[in-house]
């Protein structure tokens, strides 16, 4: 919102002496969110629905609409922050924004399978290493 075009830190906690996975997912979730607040609302005659508000009148109700309810999920659908009501969040189980955060971060590591780097990536990473070690004097 003031310009900034980086985020850092996600992830970390203790002053940046500790990572956490499910602290990581949940800064992502902010940031996501973060994102969509700073590019804005698109306004177009779509997203004003003048002929459907006219429609309904003054004392209508234009929030039960389709395209109210679909504009409204365009703009905020967080993976993990519960807006459900606390009757039916404590049904299932009141289950924590850190617990949900935790669990999928234990999902994604336990399900992602990165390809191999190329050879020829690899030898060329290990190179810049070798070189920045020499120039440290290390090893």
């Amino acid at each position: 919102m003031a310009g900034t075009n980086l985020i850092y830190g996600l992830g970390m906690i203790e002053s940046g002496v500790t990572f956490d996975f499910g602290q990581l997912v949940m800064d992502d979730e902010f940031a996501r969110m973060v994102k969509q607040v700073v590019g804005g609302i698109a306004v177009n005659d779509a997203t004003l629905m003048v002929d459907e508000i006219a429609a309904v009148g003054s004392f209508g109700d234009f929030l039960s609409l389709d395209s109210t309810l679909r504009h409204m999920r365009e703009q905020s659908q967080p993976a993990l922050i519960d807006r459900r009501v606390r009757d039916d969040w404590q049904e299932r189980g009141a289950s924590d924004l850190a617990t949900r955060s935790l669990e999928r971060a234990r999902t994604i590591l336990d399900s992602h399978h990165p390809e191999p780097l190329p050879e020829e990536v690899r030898a060329r990473v290990r190179a810049i290493v070798a070189g920045a070690d020499e120039d440290a004097g290390v090893g």
